[in-house]
């Protein structure tokens, strides 16, 4: 096993009565020479809230209205910042933990709807079989539209055993009720088994606390079941929406020799970051291949940037989601937390995915069913959240793709793909190559493995 030492502690890194003084203060006094209309803004913010408390036809939740306020502030900045108060705080330590209550569903916000990106794996909304790019219209029959995503993911908390109702908008089709059941989520971040005899296989679902701990039991059980036997490994990283940073670089790492994983860049020079590898490849230089699509975001893309810019990995299956931003919880004492867009990553090439993805190496989309013909089952990719940032390179975007994954795993031709590039067997993409622009693979036609 690797010590992980030089990773600091990154956190969580996913990264009237409002008097205008109190505001000025929250802003920073340092900028106040030269920030008069700014502080007229503020001035302006203060006189309505008064009004709003004063003369509001009802007696309005003053502390609700200013957590609305900041909510907006936030909102308008990008899809991923957002202001957690400390009750919505304390579900997201619990849930990075790898434990929490809940329908086990990562969500985002699209066109003031809450919209899927993921079910994790055997969660009651995997078992309801919700899909990525479902749009969720309904809580318990009060609308969406409205709602700020915490307000939504709220509702959709509750206590164990309690049942819930969803409206699902999928696709074209009419609107549908989904009853289903809280639980007790536990995010068995990583699952693994052997393939074909000689084959390590390993899932990951999100990047949560227990991540690299679930990683390093599986090489080591992978050591002890196959020994020099094994042929490689494939990391399947489909619906993966992504999680903690530091668990992404140590997974990266896991595989890694040497050279970078990723940087971070701030709004500032001095505020950049490197992350490298220490010297020990837990795999051995046996071949790697990573799975991606269209619901593989954040640390997921880390982890298969780095090891794509490498050439440590081969990644098969179709474009990455393309969120290339790190956000950084930030405590308020006593009042919840910010969740703050803080820093663009690049990947070891330099390149940013931001609203772009990460293309595969070879192109395999997966068949859909009869059931799922003519219904989208693509993600449109950070590229389609309203409010994205821009990609710096500038350029075409673009990222995501199908999220579609079987569950007959002997249905699954991507993990097929794998199965059969790892044993040597040519691999033939099954859709024409997508150019790109950001300095990605575009998808081999035919690729074969590094020998061992």
């Amino acid at each position: 096993m690797k010590v992980k030492s030089q990773y600091r502690s990154i956190g969580l890194v996913l990264a009237g009565a409002v008097s205008a003084s109190v505001l000025w203060h929250a802003f920073g006094t340092a900028d106040a020479a030269s920030n008069a209309d700014t502080y007229k803004a503020l001035n302006l913010f203060g006189d309505v809230f008064d009004r709003v408390r004063s003369d509001y036809v009802e007696q309005p939740n003053e502390q609700d209205m200013i957590e609305a306020a900041i909510n907006g502030m936030l909102a308008s900045l990008d899809p991923h910042s957002s202001y957690m108060n400390a009750k919505q705080y304390e579900d997201m330590s619990v849930q990075t933990n790898g434990e929490f209550g809940g329908l086990g569903i990562e969500v985002t916000m699209e066109n003031g709807l809450v919209k899927v990106v993921s079910p994790i794996d055997g969660s009651p909304a995997a078992k309801a079989g919700l899909q990525a790019n479902d749009l969720i219209v309904k809580i318990d029959g009060a609308q969406v539209q409205g709602m700020n995503l915490n307000d939504a993911v709220d509702k959709m908390r509750g206590a164990v055993g309690a049942p819930i109702t969803l409206t699902i908008q999928r696709g074209n089709a009419d609107p549908f009720d989904q009853k289903l059941v809280r639980d007790r989520i536990k995010v068995q971040s990583v699952k693994y088994n052997v393939e074909s005899g000689d084959i390590g296989y390993i899932r990951i679902s999100s990047f949560s606390q227990q991540t690299q701990d679930g990683l390093d039991k599986a090489m080591a059980d992978f050591d002890k079941q196959l020994g020099d036997k094994v042929k490689g490994y494939i990391i399947d990283l489909r619906n993966d929406p992504g999680g903690l940073l530091d668990q992404a670089i140590s997974v990266s790492d896991t595989f890694l020799d040497k050279g970078e994983i990723v940087s971070t860049r701030g709004r500032h020079a001095d505020e950049t970051q490197r992350f490298t590898a220490q010297k020990g490849d837990m795999g051995h230089g046996k071949p790697v291949v990573v799975l991606i699509n269209g619901g593989s975001a954040s640390a997921s893309e880390i982890v298969a940037g780095a090891l794509q810019d490498q050439k440590r990995a081969t990644l098969i299956g179709t474009r990455s989601f393309g969120k290339g931003s790190v956000q950084t919880i930030i405590p308020m004492p006593g009042q919840g937390a910010l969740r703050l867009t803080t820093a663009r990553y690049y990947t070891p090439s330099g390149r940013s995915i931001q609203a772009k993805g990460i293309d595969a190496d070879i192109v395999i989309e997966e068949p859909l069913p009869p059931e799922l013909q003519g219904k989208n089952v693509s993600t449109e990719g950070e590229a389609g959240l309203k409010g994205h940032l821009a990609n710096e390179a500038g350029g075409n975007e673009g990222g995501g793709s199908s999220a579609y994954v079987p569950d007959d795993k002997s249905k699954d031709v991507q993990l097929k793909a794998a199965i059969d590039f790892l044993h040597g067997v040519k691999v033939v993409t099954n859709v024409k190559p997508v150019d790109t622009t950001n300095g990605a693979n575009g998808g081999s036609a035919v690729a074969t493995p590094t020998p061992n």
